[in-house]
């Protein structure tokens, strides 16, 4: 193997440079969003119109669930004024389409200690994400260098707090979601109860999940939408069970780290084609 050679880049400045300004680095973020590292996401707009409050610069969206990123860039060091536009367009995002889990992203190449400590107090509170970027000259070549100095907090997941959910029953459900997918999570606690006669279902406003002699259990949740399920399952993730489930012929999202979830999405029709599957994978969730 060829030995390395070390090379000390140089850092670009990228607020006064002539030719590397915010639309190329926007540009950049645009042809491929997975150098901010948060997941394999996909560009949904740009410069996208906000109501009487000027343009969001990017909006992200994860293909794999429902969540949305409002993104803005800021060359130079963050100030006042774009940390309020950053929580402002996240606020009209998440109003307009509340369908969606939202979090701001702000993106900055200076975020100094004063206001890591300002956006920090809204942490928790708002799922506030802060992004470091640098641009480095090696050669004749310019790179990023991303540093995620603020993740987002979660106070804790609803699904996992059974003391807070908001109460929901089955009209709830089939307001929101309609009867024919009802239906499928009837047949779903049907494939279940053939595993534990006593598991019922559990309705809050997040999500169905399930219940086994009055005691209440988030290992398996169920979210109907009008034409789809999306399901997650706890399960440590290992390659055998990857494997399957990428392999059925379902549509698998990225393995859920934080709860420790597997994610898939049912259509109708999925039910019958993958009885077995859903069967040994609900099993192994259950432990039975």
């Amino acid at each position: 193997m060829a030995k390395l050679t070390y090379v000390k880049p140089e850092r670009i400045r990228l607020k006064s440079h002539p030719e590397y300004d915010e639309r190329w680095l926007e540009d950049r973020i645009a042809d491929d969003p997975s150098i901010l590292e948060l997941g394999d996401l996909l560009l949904k707009d740009r410069q996208r119109n906000q109501p009487r409050a000027g343009r969001l610069d990017l909006l992200l969206q994860d293909p794999d669930a429902t969540r949305r990123y409002e993104v803005e860039v800021q060359l130079g060091a963050t100030d006042e004024a774009h940390i309020i536009r950053t929580l402002e367009y996240w606020d009209l995002e998440r109003k307009r389409y509340p369908q969606y889990e939202h979090t701001a992203v702000l993106v900055a190449e200076d975020i100094t200690s004063r206001f890591l400590n300002v956006i920090g107090l809204f942490n928790g509170f708002i799922p506030l994400i802060a992004i470091q970027l640098s641009a480095l000259r090696i050669g004749d070549s310019i790179t990023l260098s991303i540093a995620k100095v603020l993740d987002e907090t979660r106070l804790g997941l609803v699904e996992d707090d059974e003391e807070v959910q908001p109460v929901a029953d089955r009209a709830y459900w089939e307001e929101r979601a309609g009867k024919p997918m009802l239906a499928v999570i009837d047949e779903l606690f049907a494939l279940l109860r053939k595993l534990d006669s006593s598991l019922e279902p559990n309705y809050t406003k997040p999500y169905v999940g399930i219940a086994q002699d009055g005691r209440r259990s988030t290992d398996i949740i169920f979210r109907p939408h009008k034409s789809v399920i999306h399901v997650a399952v706890r399960l440590e993730k290992t390659e055998e069970t990857t494997a399957e489930l990428e392999t059925s012929g379902l549509d698998v999202g990225d393995y859920d780290l934080k709860p420790g979830r597997y994610r898939f999405r049912l259509a109708k029709g999925d039910l019958e084609k993958h009885r077995e599957l859903l069967s040994r994978t609900f099993r192994k969730a259950l432990e039975i």
